[in-house]
């Protein structure tokens, strides 16, 4: 995990010769994914013996967490190499392993999984409007969908039941303060999460 936000956005736009690259959102954890990854070490019956999706996998921290607590399979998917790179180093690391793929599952439901974990995907209106329905289409074939949400302006908190709670350290790069509260949601079965 990178420590200078700044500093590694401009070495990887330096190092590819291009400017206006995305910021490196796999090089940190992020509270809404440090959440999540809490919530399974401290939970592992909720993904012990399944298929697990990490959406929006980041540096894999949180299917990393999955797989140290027991899951059948982990699936980890991001839109950025950099990330699928990161996430490989980061289970070899951790002595897991997580099948991490380049691919946006967005228009589709997430199966086979029978857990769906998303860490801080709530961020901006557009993505927002993309991952909602993905969500709700996983929850409606049946799989547990659970996500982490540092107080994000975007996610509809009425289609969710809060599980857990906790204080996160994150970086002042990043962030507008040293500890932001993340709270871990469960999209709602039924009328409320279909």
């Amino acid at each position: 995990m990178a420590e200078d936000a700044i500093e590694l956005w401009e070495t990887t736009e330096s190092a590819r010769g291009e400017e206006g690259m995305p910021p490196p959102f796999w090089a940190f954890a992020w509270a809404g994914g440090v959440g999540v990854a809490r919530y399974v070490l401290d939970h592992p019956e909720l993904v012990a013996g399944r298929t697990v999706l990490d959406l929006a996998a980041g540096s894999g921290l949180v299917g990393i967490a999955a797989a140290l607590r027991g899951a059948r399979s982990v699936r980890a998917a991001e839109i950025d190499a950099y990330a699928v790179a990161a996430i490989e180093v980061n289970a070899a690391a951790n002595g897991v392993e997580v099948t991490a793929a380049v691919e946006d599952l967005l228009d589709g439901d997430g199966a086979p999984a029978e857990v769906v974990l998303a860490g801080d995907v709530f961020y901006e209106r557009t993505m927002a409007a993309r991952f909602l329905p993905f969500l709700q289409r996983a929850r409606a074939r049946g799989a547990v969908v659970i996500v982490g949400d540092p107080g994000r302006a975007y996610l509809p908190r009425e289609r969710f039941r809060p599980l857990a709670a906790y204080e996160v350290p994150v970086i002042a790069d990043l962030e507008d303060a040293a500890l932001k509260t993340t709270t871990v949601w469960e999209l709602a079965p039924g009328p409320s999460g279909s």
